[in-house]
């Protein structure tokens, strides 16, 4: 497969083309405790935060991905656009349960989610905020950075928690792995499609490096602070803790060293990689390790059974 606009020396790196599809996935929560890391709050929460960003985060990406659908000139970029967007929207959906999951056990999110859907919506809509001066199709661009930007991030974080012995190691709820697990492979499968997205969109605009810069440039100090607001949130919140408690960076480096959440180091190399020339996503994980997960995936095997007892006479 040659991704169209990406420099030949980029070409090198993209994959045969590999099918990508939503699988539609249900998961059964009430089994699950809130604390689903046995006596790991701070690991739990910290994860949990995926719930929070992600419903409204990945219907943004699709719709953002149907303003640009018309801008797409290559068949197979289309059709993988198709499945990312199937794909997300199907994440979105799942996590968006654990949030009804997260309510029910008295951890109400919406005070946290209230504001990020007001991210997405106000600041990063179809049109530019404060009166920018940009063109419909420079803000599409922009937009189209960002969601690149943000996919890098997932892929090495879907890469991480698919080789996460310390949670093995931990005996947590094993539906909640699933779910994780399940979403962090279809990240790694789907890696390539918002950067190979936005180098197409953005054709010979010699301004379509400095602007990929800029995507990363907003999104990365932007998910941190997301990030350690909704944990510090989560545990301000939790029910079932004995008292409010604090996020702490202490807590957290422990969860580290114990293999539950991915290091720092992880999380800030995938900046310098991605601000290479010559770098492309399909370098970020294994697609085979990936794959093999979902053939094993309790949840995908499932829908994969009902998509097969659908198909029969």
């Amino acid at each position: 497969m040659t991704t169209p606009d990406l420099p030949s020396h980029v070409q090198s790196h993209v994959q045969e083309p590999h099918p990508i599809a939503p699988r539609r996935v249900s998961f059964d929560w009430r089994a699950t405790p809130l604390v689903w890391i046995p006596d790991e709050p701070t690991a739990t929460h910290v994860i949990n935060v995926l719930h929070l960003l992600l419903p409204a985060g990945e219907r943004w990406f699709v719709k953002v991905f149907k303003e640009a659908l018309p801008l797409v000139r290559d068949d197979q970029l289309r059709a993988d656009v198709k499945g990312f967007m199937g794909q997300e929207a199907t994440h979105s959906v799942q996590h968006s349960t654990v949030l009804d999951h997260l309510a029910h056990q008295g951890l109400d999110t919406a005070p946290y989610t209230r504001h990020v859907d007001s991210l997405f919506a106000r600041l990063l809509g179809e049109k530019p905020p404060f009166g920018l001066p940009l063109t419909d199709r420079e803000w599409l661009r922009f937009r189209l950075s960002v969601i690149a930007a943000i996919e890098q991030f997932t892929a090495v974080l879907g890469d991480w928690v698919l080789s996460a012995e310390g949670l093995d190691r931990a005996g947590p709820d094993p539906v909640m792995l699933d779910l994780l697990r399940w979403h962090g492979a279809e990240e790694v499968e789907h890696r390539a499609v918002a950067f190979d997205m936005y180098q197409h969109t953005g054709g010979e605009d010699p301004a379509r490096y400095l602007r990929r810069v800029l995507g990363m440039a907003m999104t990365a100090p932007v998910l941190l602070y997301l990030w350690g607001w909704g944990a510090a949130y989560l545990l301000r919140h939790d029910p079932q803790l004995a008292a409010p408690s604090r996020y702490s960076l202490r807590a957290h480096r422990r969860a580290v060293r114990k293999g539950l959440l991915p290091t720092w180091g992880e999380l800030g190399a995938a900046i310098p990689r991605y601000l290479r020339r010559s770098y492309h996503p399909s370098q970020e994980g294994s697609l085979r390790t990936a794959v093999a997960y979902l053939a094993s995936s309790p949840a995908a095997r499932a829908a994969a059974s009902a998509v097969g007892r659908a198909a029969l006479p």
